[in-house]
């Protein structure tokens, strides 16, 4: 009947869940209630999550209980790969109990449990952030930020940042939620503040705006606890020391002569080009006619003489102690892999330099990619010679 009709194991949720309290020391029967109930959810997601956080959860921290709760939960997710329909269901007075039980050691869950369960949490953050997270994720700001303490452990704390730097960088509300929590979780906004400096390459440009705002509120309300003496003197350098390093960051590191450079000769480039398009080669452009007039032409020329007379050279010497070296590589190996390591490291980090420059090069200048091509005359086709007149006959 329940896969038929699941909405009638809904109904009455909160008397079964008394039902299951007065059994507590019956955990045979309690495990009956719920698998009854939970027979629901494999007809409907969204029927099946109401069971498990209206019976499931509350009971999660039983011994007897808790593996039967988890191991339904991941069922139910596995039968229900679709989540869509089971959005808004999980509410921050849900959500959290869950992050607690899924990353804070010593709880009453087992080990092995707490591994299981945080295998799910990503599932569950999904459903409870749901389809519209740029207008709901502030809800979820404040019990973030209390949570992420100093002495919060290594993994949930990487988790809170990382939750907490979500709903800065998707709903914009958060940051007005972060200024009035601001004076009351000094270490916490501490911890995110420097933590917001570490990942700041990754963070999205639409909100240094809203963080510069905030920011800019934090370092008077610093200077105003500062004066008082508050008891929390360290918090507030701490913020304070952190608010700086982003307010420099947000005013950015002087002057681009890098993206300067990388300008000028993009449009040095794109001079020559229509230069030798208009002319039709190199030697008869104008660029041509001022180089060789200046005499670059034939400094180049000479030096370029040079550098092949230098690398044949090089190449010859090459090839009688290569062979000598080869001899002597066991050796030499070690030095050998760790110039190639150093070298790959380098090759990598001009790499990714070059690529950001021309990455923002070409977002500022569109028009290279409607550079205009040369026209093709048609070919000529038998009608079209056809209406061509003829010249007259010799």
């Amino acid at each position: 009947m329940l896969l038929d009709r699941p909405r009638i194991a809904t109904a009455n949720l909160g008397k079964y869940l008394e039902l299951l309290r007065s059994h507590q020391n019956r955990p045979a029967k309690c495990l009956t209630i719920m698998w009854a109930l939970g027979q629901a959810g494999f007809a409907d997601l969204a029927e099946g999550l109401k069971v498990w956080l209206g019976i499931m959860l509350p009971v999660l921290g039983m011994k007897a209980l808790s593996p039967y709760a988890i191991a339904y939960l991941d069922r139910l997710l596995m039968t229900h790969p679709n989540l869509t329909k089971g959005f808004s269901l999980i509410g921050p007075k849900d959500f959290f109990p869950l992050l607690d039980f899924a990353f804070m050691p010593n709880n009453s869950l087992a080990p092995s449990l707490q591994e299981q369960l945080r295998q799910l949490y990503p599932r569950l953050k999904v459903l409870a952030f749901g389809t519209t997270p740029e207008t709901t994720l502030h809800a979820y700001f404040p019990s973030f930020l209390s949570r992420a303490t100093p002495s919060c452990p290594p993994d949930m704390k990487r988790e809170l940042l990382h939750c907490l730097h979500e709903c800065l960088s998707t709903d914009p509300l958060s940051f007005s939620v972060w200024r009035q929590l601001y004076s009351k979780h000094l270490s916490q906004s501490s911890l995110l503040l420097n933590h917001l400096l570490e990942s700041w390459d990754s963070s999205p440009r639409k909100v240094r705006q809203a963080l510069q705002d905030t920011v800019c509120s934090f370092k008077v309300t610093n200077e105003e606890l500062a004066l008082k003496g508050a008891g929390n003197a360290q918090d507030v350098a701490a913020c304070d020391i952190a608010c700086k390093s982003l307010l420099h960051r947000l005013k950015g590191r002087g002057f681009p002569w890098a993206r300067l450079l990388l300008v000028a000769l993009v449009f040095l480039g794109g001079f020559l080009m229509h230069d030798i398009r208009i002319h039709g080669s190199f030697h008869a452009s104008s660029s041509a006619h001022v180089l060789r007039s200046s005499g670059v032409l034939a400094a180049s020329q000479l030096a370029w003489h040079e550098v092949s007379h230098y690398s044949l050279e090089g190449y010859s010497w090459l090839e009688q102690t290569v062979l000598a070296y080869y001899t002597r590589r066991p050796a030499l190996e070690p030095n050998l892999r760790l110039v190639w390591a150093k070298t790959n490291e380098t090759a990598t980090y001009l790499s990714g330099k070059c690529s950001s420059h021309l990455a923002w090069a070409w977002d500022r200048l569109p028009w290279l990619a409607e550079w205009p091509r040369p026209t093709r005359l048609p070919v000529p086709t038998p009608q079209l010679q056809a209406r061509v007149p003829a010249g007259p006959e010799p």
